[in-house]
């Protein structure tokens, strides 16, 4: 893309696609709350970094609740789902095997925990 060696432009961003450049225009803007901080850093541009480096964290952090509280109905309805095709594993081994004693009952059992791995 860039040949074989990094030549030297005025502005780097301006070798950016326009969706990276507006991201990279958002994130130092918003960075701009924090500019107090970034201001009394040995090294502004380090701190600014930084301070956008938290700013993303915190979203993934937040994405990756939300996402977990969306997630917990679809594992709610696999658990049911488990437990139906269980149920319904049981019933079709029992109705072949039509265990009579307690022996033939943990077979059906094993059977039953053998097909469920499927």
């Amino acid at each position: 893309m860039f040949g074989k060696s990094c030549e030297k432009v005025k502005d780097w961003k301006e070798l950016l696609d326009e969706n990276t450049k507006q991201s990279l225009k958002e994130l130092i803007q918003r960075t701009q709350l924090y500019m107090p901080a970034i201001c009394a850093a040995d090294d502004v541009k380090i701190a600014q970094l930084w301070i956008a480096l938290v700013m993303l964290k915190r979203e993934l952090d937040e994405k990756s609740r939300l996402l977990e509280i969306a997630v917990q109905p679809w594992k709610a309805i696999i658990e049911i789902g488990e437990s139906e095709k269980r149920k319904t594993i049981e019933r079709i081994v029992s109705d072949i095997i039509q265990p009579r004693d307690k022996e033939q009952k943990e077979i059906v059992d094993k059977l039953v925990d053998s097909l469920m791995k499927f």
